[in-house]
This record gives structure tokens, sequence and C-alpha cells, in this order.
């Protein structure tokens, strides 16, 4: 059995103790908080242990799960515990991924751990999408459309504002832009023409909203190259109408081949989720393998999913997935 650690018990967290149960072949080691365990109460009756208790556990956790934001907490906490442990994380601001993969590898490399960095679906399925479309039609545009739903990651970064209490972020694909790849118009589309982004805010009374709504939309990375709506709600109206954590996609790709380029091509994969943290964290389980079974293999250092051959996701042998999945 594979032994999984949890570091944070958001909803990344909870989902990740969901999917190890539906998973035969691991177990869950316990829940780590920088709360007060005391306060914590798992859905599966887990153990929750401080933080710092990581570090006497080493042996009893083949990888552990980094289940938290993007913004502040997986720049340090995956270069940190990449010394010890087998990691997953979720890393998501694509524009610094390489910066984070150079940290963790050293990290990883350092610990002679392996580290598979910015899992989910995007990044993380979608990009394999990118990479294996980009392959098979070199001549083409890639285009990408996120929800309509929650992202999580941005919803997390609003919430790290000062003054702001809670918030959901929905990202929303423009609709012309969308028709117009699906029909092989192959526009020249700019981050502002393709989605816009709504904002849902329960400020602390008293708080500067002006203020907020400023550090929101000028946010690098996050909203300042979109169309951003920013709405003060209070919690009961969020925990109301916003209680769910919905998301999808679709990622294209529009290409042409022959001698003469004279035939056209779309290819689309297309996600549509129920729920955001739980889809995503059955993916950082499944990676959890891979991870598990590279650092049997002797293998370290930081890795992606573009490293990550398909056969180590699986939890059955390569024999069964070539009679039943080739």
């Amino acid at each position: 059995m594979i032994k999984i650690g949890i570091l944070g018990y958001g909803n990344i967290g909870r989902g990740v103790e969901a999917a190890v149960t539906n998973a035969n072949d691991m177990e869950l080691a316990g829940v780590f908080t920088r709360r007060d365990p005391e306060s914590v109460e798992t859905e599966t009756g887990a153990k929750v242990y401080k933080v710092d208790d990581l570090y006497n556990m080493k042996d009893e956790i083949d990888v552990l799960m980094l289940c938290g934001g993007s913004a502040n907490d997986l720049p340090v906490q995956t270069p940190e515990f990449a010394k010890y442990f087998n990691v997953i994380d979720s890393f998501d601001t694509h524009a610094k991924i390489p910066e984070h993969f150079e940290n963790v590898n050293k990290s990883a490399l350092e610990g002679e751990n392996v580290a598979i960095i910015s899992v989910g679906w995007d990044p993380g399925l979608f990009s394999l999408n990118r990479l294996y479309a980009q392959s098979i039609l070199p001549n083409g545009n890639d285009y990408t459309f996120w929800g309509k739903g929650v992202s999580q990651g941005h919803s997390d970064a609003i919430r790290n504002i000062p003054s702001v209490k809670d918030a959901r972020q929905y990202t929303i694909p423009v609709e012309s832009a969308l028709n117009a790849v699906r029909n092989g118009e192959n526009p020249e589309l700019t981050t502002r023409d393709k989605h816009t982004r709504d904002c849902y805010v329960v400020a602390e009374e008293g708080a500067d909203k002006k203020q907020i709504e400023n550090d929101i939309v000028t946010m690098p990375n996050y909203f300042d190259e979109y169309d951003t709506t920013v709405t003060f709600i209070t919690q009961e109206e969020l925990d109301a109408n916003h209680a769910g954590i919905p998301h999808g996609g679709i990622v294209f790709r529009s290409g042409t081949t022959g001698l003469n380029n004279e035939m056209s091509h779309i290819i689309e994969y297309k996600l549509t989720l129920d729920s955001n943290p739980q889809f995503t964290a059955s993916v950082l389980i499944a990676y959890a393998r891979a991870a598990y079974r590279l650092s049997k293999n002797g293998e370290s250092g930081c890795k992606t999913v573009f490293d990550i051959a398909p056969g180590l996701l699986h939890p059955e042998s390569p024999e069964f997935q070539r009679k039943n999945c080739l």
C-alpha cells in the first residue's frame, strides 16, 4: 500500500482524502495542518497532525500531497518538503512554472526524492493535450478556454488580499471567440478576448472596498490581463449562491496537413466538472502513484506531467493495460 500524507486540509486536501478511499493500492497516513489539530475534523476520521510533525514521520509517508495555494504556499512548501519526501503539488501560476521547477528540482535532487509539480487538469491534463496536439499538427494554432467555473487558485489569490474574508472567482469564456475557433476561423485572440472574470467578494467590516477592487483587477498573472468584474456580497449570499466549485474547459488545436496544407483538422478536448477540487485531487492521486513507482526505481528530481509515462498512473499492471486500454 502506498502511504499518502496530506498537507493542508482545504478543498483540495479533502478531495485527496476522498480520492485515496477510491484507490485500492493506497492508504492515508495522516493529515497535516498549520491549524490546531484538535480543531480539524476529517471526513474519514483520519488522524490530524501539526505541520512540524512531518519531519518525524518520514518513514511513514511514501508520497506527501501538498494541497496549499499557488500564490503563497506552494512556492515555499514544495521546495522545502521535496528535501524529505516524494511530493506532488498543483502549482498553477503558469508564468512562474519554470522558476518553480528549478527551485523544486534542486531540493528534490538534494533529498533524492521525486517531486511532480503543476499536476491537475490545467496545468496537467490540458498541458498534455496541447503537447500531443502540437506534435501531431505542427502547422496550426492552440486555443484554451476555461469555464464557466470557479477557479480555486484565483479565488485563493483574492482571499489573500488584506481585508478580504472570503471570495469566489468565476472564469467565463467569451462565446463569440469560442465559436470562431470551433468553426475553424483561426482567429487571433488576446487573453482579454477569450475570457472574462467575475469575482464575488466578502469584505471585512469597514474595509476599503475600492482598494480591494483595485488590488484584484491589477493583480499580475491573475487579473490584470482580463476584463474583471468585482461584486461585493455578504457571507450569507456567498454561502447560499456560490457554495459549489464546478469548472471545466476546452483545449483546441486547429491545424492543417497535406503537401499544400489543403486538409483542415480540429482537435477538441473537453472537461465538464461538477467539482473542480475533487477532480483535481483525483489527478493528483494518479500522479502520486507514478512518483512512488519512480522513487522505487531510484529516480529523483523534479518532474512535470510531460515526464511521466501514462502507464505509471494506472493502478493495474502493464499486461492489464495492454489488454484492456490499448
